[in-house]
């Protein structure tokens, strides 16, 4: 009697669990359906009825992308340029100019021509304000002007510029464009060899690979492996690099959702080149993604000892989905971890402080895991290095001299100041500091620090209130002693800072490839990766082998 009882039971208690499912579904498909339906109305009733004409596909763009923007950076939109474009950051191939651009105001300033390609044949350099494409001037041209230097190869496009004010004109003539997920390799001595991975393009492991056998067949005996700055990019990619130095069948990285479907597990799938050849591989706080998939595996699995500073933690997976009309959405579909298990991301976008901000882990509750010889190691968030080093890390003042180009822009007036320093390294000295310091003064750069933008905001908010005229002096003496705190944060980040404009100065003239070259020889990171290296018994007693 106890058995059919309890069978009685089951089988409506399993029939209760469908139907509720069945019941949970309905209710999220009646509520998209009516949001749907919501928004819908609003669209065409606004388009219809707006007093000035509307653009219909720009409002759809900005709705869409402010939606999204509220769930996390990485959850997008792309129209069709933007398909175009993100195809272009996954193989690393296209056709243009061949430099990084940037808009600002009515202009497009060349950041960075790289060596050989079509905008560095046609003579343009870094800070170059390009004012006109062929007809169009870019003060009249308000949507992406970078599209304007799109197209087939060998097309002539002529341009207008200023250069340090003066007008000048050039004609680019397009040319396909390649950019390196290894753009630079090397020994730095008779037996470390030294390769830069920039990115994870469809050839970031092929061309890794090129480089780790041309370095061993040079005789280098040992690896520093380069990370820093480097976002990430393709999955498969980081798992392949992986697997160049462990064996076939390890788990490099798992993906973790509220679906089933996006749960995976990425294992090396080849023989690898070389499992025993000592590694070093450096990361900083913009090694984000993919890098931290290496450097983490790397890391869980005692194959390699990290060196600089956390990473980024950018621990969230997208896919794209295609849409109607050549759009795309990206959507965040689950999370990374390590094979110890620790998540990488950092932020937690479903929790928000009172800002809005998405709340990051405490250290106090960090939570601990072991690699594969016994090593304890924790999440948190990104990476955490075996060897910290404060050089790694960067200040919030050069962050802000950075963003507001007060370095790029002092640079470009040093170059045409120094037209014949060539293949020189020069000496930043404190006098030069001192003449950069007098540089933001005059040129009125602000710093934009949180604390400079909260205050600026503040006399926005007096502004509307129209009580801004009882709290000006104030306001001037408080944002006068901010910005001499921010010229004393200089002087107390005086090293940093002058590696930063060094670094600048060296790609002006020598590109990309000389700063890599300088840095073979004269980088504290480098150094210190070598040194290590060179310690066989401090770097076996990190890994605890």
């Amino acid at each position: 009697m106890k058995i059919r009882t309890k069978k009685r039971y089951i089988i409506p208690a399993v029939l209760f669990g469908f139907l509720f499912i069945g019941v949970s579904f309905k209710d999220d498909f009646f509520e998209i359906a009516k949001q749907i339906e919501i928004f819908t109305n609003v669209y065409k009733t606004v388009n219809q009825n707006y007093v000035d004409e509307t653009n219909p596909a720009e409002l759809m763009d900005k709705s869409i992308k402010a939606m999204l923007a509220d769930i996390d950076p990485y959850t997008n939109f792309f129209n069709e340029q933007d398909v175009i474009k993100f195809k272009i950051n996954n193989t690393g191939e296209y056709t243009g100019i061949g430099a990084m651009i940037t808009r600002k105001d009515d202009k497009i300033i060349i950041k960075e021509p790289y060596k050989g390609y079509p905008a560095d044949k046609a003579g343009l350099k870094a800070g170059d304000e390009i004012i006109q494409i062929g007809d169009v001037l870019l003060s009249d041209f308000k949507d992406d002007a970078s599209q304007l230097m799109k197209g087939s190869k060998n097309t002539k496009i002529d341009i207008k510029f200023l250069r340090q004010g003066k007008p000048m004109n050039a004609q680019i003539i397009l040319d396909e464009v390649e950019l390196k997920a290894v753009p630079f390799y090397s020994k730095i001595d008779e037996k470390t060899g030294y390769i830069v991975l920039s990115q994870f393009n469809k050839k970031a492991s092929s061309e890794t690979k090129e480089a780790l056998e041309k370095l061993k067949s040079e005789g280098a005996t040992q690896i520093v492996l380069d990370l820093r700055g480097n976002p990430g990019g393709l999955l498969n990619e980081a798992v392949n690099i992986c697997n160049l130095f462990v064996p076939k069948g390890e788990i490099i990285v798992t993906t973790k959702s509220k679906n089933e479907k996006y749960n995976s597990t990425y294992k090396t799938t080849r023989e690898p080149i070389d499992t025993e050849i000592p590694l070093v591989v450096i990361v900083d706080g913009k090694s984000a993604s993919a890098s931290e998939i290496v450097s983490g595996a790397l890391q869980d699995l005692d194959r390699a000892v990290i060196v600089g500073s956390r990473s980024f933690g950018k621990g969230l997976v997208q896919r794209p989905f295609d849409l109607s009309y050549g759009t795309q959405v990206k959507v965040t579909i689950s999370r990374y971890y390590t094979p110890s298990g620790r998540c990488i991301q950092a932020l937690n976008y479903s929790k928000k402080d009172k800002n809005g901000k998405a709340t990051r882990t405490e250290e106090k509750n960090y939570n601990a895991f072991k690699t594969k010889n016994g090593r304890t190691v924790y999440d948190g968030g990104g990476i955490l290095p075996d060897v910290e080093l404060e050089e790694t890390k960067q200040s919030s003042i050069s962050e802000a001299l950075i963003k507001n180009d007060a370095i790029f822009n002092y640079v470009t007036n040093y170059y045409y100041k120094n037209p014949n320093l060539g293949d020189k390294i020069p000496t930043i000295s404190d006098a030069d500091l001192a003449d950069f310091k007098a540089f933001i003064k005059k040129e009125k750069i602000d710093f934009d620090t949180e604390s400079e933008v909260a205050l600026k905001n503040m006399l926005e908010k007096a502004k509307k209130e129209k009580i801004d005229s009882e709290i000006t002096l104030e306001y001037q003496a408080l944002l006068n002693s901010l910005q001499k705190s921010e010229e004393r944060l200089i002087d107390k980040n005086a090293k940093e800072i002058k590696n930063l404009l060094l670094d600048e100065i060296i790609k002006r003239y020598q590109y990309k490839e000389g700063l890599y070259q300088y840095y073979t020889k004269n980088n504290s990171e480098i150094k210190k990766a070598v040194a290590l290296l060179n310690n066989p018994v401090e770097y076996n007693k990190i890994l605890k082998k």
